[in-house]
């Protein structure tokens, strides 16, 4: 009867330290997370932290870095300083075709939410208007270098003949209050809050350039993400519940989106009417993103289509809806 005891003593006592030791464990490995300021198109990165998404899927996630723009990021991982980030699509293309970085693309985080904006007395009233003029954006090779290019080329305007400059986002509304650029094309909440600050029209929105195109995406590093697959699993899976909530709870989002930005509900409310949060990756809005920098020169790949399914880890999101 005595060793019974024991032994039922021993086996709780080895429960106990099995079910203790296991979440620590998990707890005591940080997950460095990297977002861009103030970019309504990362909300979710936000709203996970917030609501304690994070935590409910037993993860460590420390903010590893907030930063200006892409490519800042993309350096980041390149450093090893990040192990997943929200970035968009074009500089994580760019990044790992110019073997800057080694990233996979794990989940999207949203579509559209970019636009160009002119000042708000401009005499300039369409796209064909910005011939002849400086139009900043937040970097060559981004989405909206890209999306500038694509409505150029819509209106037949050379591309030599728009004086393109870089600038980060939070620099672009002084600049052209200022006169020192004529417009600028970038993402939410900076357009919106062009508008309501009363520097700014938005002469189009970046779905009217190019409907329903794919702009952020979650990354994860390769190594951690080969090391850690179950981390990054759980980190899609808080992922997919930080949009779900912003897709079901508006009001709370647009909230949230204040904290976030730091700037007021009618430019938050603006600016996320321009765009929208999903998770599934658009294969072929990639693709095009690869084509397109491919014709640029700014990258060099043989296979586009390879090139992308082997950027492109959807493994992760078909498990979590699956469940």
């Amino acid at each position: 009867m005595k060793k019974k005891f024991i032994a039922l003593i021993s086996f709780l006592v080895f429960l106990s330290i099995m079910a203790a030791s296991i979440p620590s464990a998990v707890a005591s490995q940080a997950i460095r997370l990297g977002y861009l300021q103030s970019d309504l198109h990362q909300l979710a990165a936000f709203v996970a932290l917030k609501k304690g998404f994070f935590e409910e899927e037993a993860l460590n996630v420390k903010v590893g870095g907030i930063f200006k723009a892409g490519p800042e990021l993309m350096s980041a991982f390149a450093a090893g300083a990040l192990d997943m980030g929200y970035v968009g699509a074009a500089p994580a293309v760019v990044a790992v075709a110019n073997n800057v970085a080694e990233v996979k693309i794990v989940a999207k985080a949203n579509l559209e939410g970019s636009g160009i904006v002119v000042g708000a007395d401009s005499s300039i009233e369409d796209l064909k208007g910005l011939a002849g003029k400086t139009v900043a954006v937040p970097g060559y090779g981004n989405v909206q270098d890209f999306l500038l290019r694509l409505a150029l080329k819509k209106n037949d305007i050379e591309q030599g003949k728009v004086n393109v400059i870089i600038l980060k986002p939070p620099e672009m509304i002084p600049a052209l209050d200022t006169g020192q650029i004529d417009a600028f094309l970038a993402w939410e909440p900076y357009p919106a809050r062009a508008v309501t600050s009363g520097v700014g029209k938005v002469l189009s929105y970046s779905g009217d350039i190019w409907p329903n195109h794919p702009c952020c995406v979650v990354a994860a590093h390769k190594d951690f993400s080969s090391q850690n697959p179950d981390l990054v699993l759980r980190f899609v899976r808080a992922h997919i519940k930080a949009t779900r909530f912003i897709q079901e709870n508006p009001q709370e989002a647009l909230l949230l989106a204040q904290e976030f930005t730091g700037m007021d509900e009618p430019t938050t409310s603006q600016g996320l009417d321009s765009l929208a949060f999903e998770v599934l990756i658009d294969k072929q809005g990639i693709m095009e993103y690869a084509e397109f920098l491919v014709d640029l020169e700014i990258i060099k790949i043989r296979e586009p289509g390879s090139f992308v399914d082997s950027l492109i880890d959807r493994s992760y999101i078909d498990r979590v809806l699956a469940e």
